[in-house]
């Protein structure tokens, strides 16, 4: 199995093994304290643990969907998505599901690891993720990481009666390369 490491935190490929703590963590509960982060204007549905392991295909032994764990606590998942193929235009998203691991560092670290995944397997020229202007910890991920602030969709994302903004932001690999002593994985 491959695995990136950093200290006590690692990435990993989901197993079956893995599929009763994430469904605890991401789909037991009808309003999820994370998902308040989590693009909160889409919603969220809690299901039963038979239904959530009903589609291990899509979340077991995927490229596209790993584990993060911490001294080997399973904690929250990496992913990525294609928005279009064809020119390697790829999207990626992470999501710490308990609060105890928030603004811990946690986060920067396992998208670093992500990162250098991405970048190590796939021929892609940049990788980018998309949050909302609520989501302040995200954003500074992004900042610490070297992102670049690509766009900013004002007042497009609707939440609790408020607008926010939606921001995308985007990493080149030669940007990527030129910091990547600072987080190695």
């Amino acid at each position: 199995m491959t695995i990136y490491e950093n200290d006590n935190l690692r990435i990993r490929p989901v197993t079956e093994r893995d599929l009763p703590r994430l469904w605890e963590l991401s789909a037991k509960e009808e309003a999820p304290e994370w998902k308040k982060w989590d693009a909160p204007y889409y919603e969220h549905t809690a299901m039963s643990f038979e239904k959530y392991a009903a589609n291990k295909d899509n979340l077991v032994h995927r490229d596209d969907f790993w584990a993060i764990e911490v001294n080997g606590e399973l904690i929250g998942t990496v992913s990525y998505y294609w928005e279009h193929k064809p020119s390697y235009w790829l999207e990626m998203g992470i999501v710490i599901y308990h609060p105890d691991y928030w603004s811990g560092g946690y986060g920067t670290r396992a998208l670093a690891l992500w990162i250098n995944k991405l970048f190590g397997s796939l021929p892609l020229v940049r990788v980018g993720f998309t949050t909302w202007s609520g989501n302040h910890r995200m954003i500074r991920v992004g900042e610490k990481l070297g992102f670049t602030m690509e766009a900013r969709l004002r007042k497009c994302r609707l939440y609790n009666g408020v607008f926010y903004d939606s921001i995308r932001m985007g990493m080149l690999r030669e940007e990527w390369e030129e910091r990547q002593g600072k987080y190695k994985g």
